[in-house]
């Protein structure tokens, strides 16, 4: 009896595969919907592993801001310190001391990623604490701190005004016939 088993376990794999419908494969996720799971799973280990943990549904503003800190120490980014000789210049001669950080874009994308991914599991958007006033100047800060550090300034990118174009070929004729005289 246990030649038929070990035979019947060696060959289920195959035998099992032959006998049943395979459930068709849901869709492979995209790039931001994988990094979006792997972002949301993260800072869900990230509160487990408080001390006290602390559940999702009291997290705040304060715990997202400790884990942006937190993820600082991972950075590449090198932000000079304002007592560098290198501070505000893009790009300088030799290397430094001055840390690695998390870049301001990459941040940027993580709370865009975490606010989606915590509506998306249930958190209604006037409760999502990473859509936090606090998370906003936090970001702002890291921004204009990097780019001063960089010698890089960030110029915010003024809105286009619509201008009045005809948009219309009938309006474009009547405007070029009466400069036409007749």
């Amino acid at each position: 009896m246990s030649d038929g088993v070990a035979k019947d376990s060696a060959e289920g794999s195959s035998r099992s595969s032959g006998n049943h419908q395979q459930q068709p494969q849901p869709a492979p996720l995209s790039r931001y919907e994988s990094q979006k799971r792997r972002d949301w799973n993260t800072f869900g280990q990230y509160l487990k592993n408080q001390r006290p943990p602390v559940p999702l549904s009291q997290c705040n503003c304060n715990h997202v801001l400790e884990f942006l800190r937190y993820l600082d120490q991972f950075g590449k980014t090198k932000v000079h310190l304002h007592g560098c000789v290198f501070f505000g210049q893009p790009e300088p001669p030799a290397p430094c001391t001055c840390p690695l950080r998390q870049a301001w874009g990459s941040l940027d994308a993580l709370i865009g990623r975490l606010r989606a991914a915590y509506e998306e599991h249930g958190g209604s958007p006037e409760t999502n604490p990473f859509g936090n006033g606090a998370i906003r100047v936090y970001l702002r800060e890291v921004r204009e701190c990097q780019a001063k550090a960089r010698g890089i300034p960030y110029k915010k990118k003024k809105k286009r005004k619509h201008q009045n174009k005809p948009n219309n070929v009938d309006e474009e004729a009547k405007s070029s016939s009466k400069q036409l005289p007749s």
